[in-house]
């Protein structure tokens, strides 16, 4: 499942639902992303997407997840909009018979989702307004997949 929306949502219910759909798995691994007040004085972030692109990109990146482990279901979720600093900007959920599928895959959504997915984001302080550029670690995290 894949969901991009400006609205805010409940990390511990949407695992809990997910866990609840994946019966039988033997193990659910998840990852929630908030927003960070990396310069010491972060007022918000925009992010901005475009409808219909980000969702087609995001259900490629499940769909190759999907393929390369042995999943039972993947979960994303991503917002846009303007978010404050500490407010829940995205998760991810994987499920499988075994850990190391499950870690594995939310790793690699995760890589994929930091490197590849449209959304662009710009932090916003007293000083102004930033967009934020991508980073050669992350790049450097796809070339382990």
């Amino acid at each position: 499942m894949i969901r991009v929306q400006s609205e805010v949502f409940d990390a511990g219910a949407e695992l809990n639902a997910f866990s609840n759909r994946v019966a039988g798995a033997g193990a659910v691994v998840s990852f929630t992303g908030v927003v960070r007040d990396v310069t010491g004085g972060l007022s918000g972030m925009e992010i901005e997407h475009y409808e219909g692109m980000t969702e087609k990109a995001l259900a490629a990146i499940r769909a190759d997840a999907m393929q390369r482990w042995e999943l039972a279901d993947a979960l994303v979720i991503h917002r846009f909009g303007r978010l404050e600093a500490g407010e829940v900007i995205m998760m991810v959920a994987t499920a499988s018979k075994h850990r190391k599928d499950a870690f594995e895959a939310a790793e690699f959504l995760m890589d994929y989702l930091k490197s590849r997915a449209p959304f662009w984001k710009k932090e916003v302080t007293s000083d102004g307004a930033d967009w934020v550029a991508s980073k050669d670690e992350d790049e450097d995290a796809l070339s382990r997949w």
